[in-house]
């Protein structure tokens, strides 16, 4: 098929596109490329691809395209806090927007990428699919209304599907350090101390982003009827973990590390624990291959071959709160997060 990805080069869709090309698919890619000068260590792949913000999509873009994979937005909960309104924006009304058109174009298959980040503040139950959500930032409630206004567009000939994510972590050219593992490692090996801005209690569901890239592929090749309006929980069941539990293994991981709390950690209301047994019984196909301990030691290796630094994470070259509005002051980025420089499309 001839798929379009649209956030290609963040930091799931640099190892998507490589793994869609893989399977024998044809890729093209949409993104407005905020984070082009955070590339962590190798290269981006280099893919035919649309700059544009996907505020911006027209009905023309989906020309020759089979499926949409939607990844675009606004990543994680402190962008989305820079300005809600803005998160709704860019990651509800345009992903709606997006939707609406590729319906209209002939794509038969859209596949969201949303977020256990729905079930939010849920304590210590198993949820699947489900389960009621509860969300309690913009970025949650932003996935919840996206999946909650594309379910109607299903029919016939328009088929989406929602992959709920558990939180990612893993080694990417485009790598976030906002993420838990990611960001407890970077800690224990540039300082010694396994940071901990929460008391270490809430649960939290981890996942890989080639694992998370084995799902997108797996629907996309599934049956219609099996994926067709459906919802999925993405991970492994067994792969649920307290912060604190996450915070034992890196330190088991990285040498002469220890763990810290800092002054102010306090419970996170971000609570939740996903039960990830229909998209294995569902999608066979999906046969996800990492673990915590496994993901831990593939990021201790990877920062210990750029020689990481503290600086390099909590700065504004990969935090990606920080680079925004560095952007935004050096005058590169308007406030509503558009490029002042025209938008180019290139390479299609």
């Amino acid at each position: 098929m001839r798929v379009l990805v649209t956030g290609h080069n963040g930091y799931i869709g640099t190892v998507l596109t490589p793994l869609l090309q893989a399977a024998g698919h044809e890729v093209v890619g949409l993104d407005s490329d905020l984070f082009e000068q955070s590339t962590f260590n190798t290269e981006v792949p280099a893919i035919p691809s649309i700059r544009k913000d996907i505020r911006d999509v027209q009905l023309e873009d989906f020309e020759g395209v089979d499926a949409v994979m939607h990844l675009a937005g606004l990543s994680n909960d402190p962008l989305g806090d820079l300005n809600p309104e803005l998160t709704y924006d860019i990651n509800h009304a345009a992903s709606v927007r997006l939707a609406t058109l590729a319906k209209a174009a002939g794509i038969s298959r859209f596949i969201f990428s949303s977020s256990c980040s729905t079930y939010g503040a849920s304590g210590d139950d198993m949820l699947d699919e489900n389960a009621s959500f509860n969300p309690v930032t913009p970025y949650g409630k932003s996935k919840v209304m996206v999946e909650q206004d594309v379910a109607p567009l299903a029919d016939d000939n328009f088929s989406p599907t929602s992959l709920r994510n558990a939180t990612a972590y893993g080694v990417s050219p485009r790598l976030r350090f906002d993420l838990v593992l990611n960001n407890l490692v970077a800690w224990a090996l540039t300082t010694g101390q396994i940071y901990m801005k929460s008391d270490g209690t809430p649960w939290r569901p981890i996942v890989h982003i080639e694992d998370i890239s084995r799902a997108f592929l797996a629907a996309l090749e599934a049956p219609r009827e099996l994926v067709h309006n459906q919802a999925f929980n993405v991970g492994r069941t067994t792969e649920n973990y307290r912060i604190s539990e996450l915070a034992e293994i890196v330190h088991e991981v990285v040498p002469n590390s220890r763990i810290e709390y800092a002054d102010d950690a306090g419970p996170d209301k971000r609570c939740y624990r996903v039960d990830c047994s229909l998209i294995t019984e569902v999608l066979p196909n999906f046969q996800p291959q990492w673990d915590a301990r496994r993901g831990a030691q593939e990021l201790y290796a990877a920062y210990q071959q750029v020689d990481l630094r503290v600086e390099d994470f909590e700065g504004p070259r990969y935090k990606r709160i920080d680079h925004i509005k560095h952007l935004i002051s050096s005058g590169r980025l308007d406030t509503s997060l558009r490029w002042r420089e025209q938008a180019i499309s290139v390479g299609v």
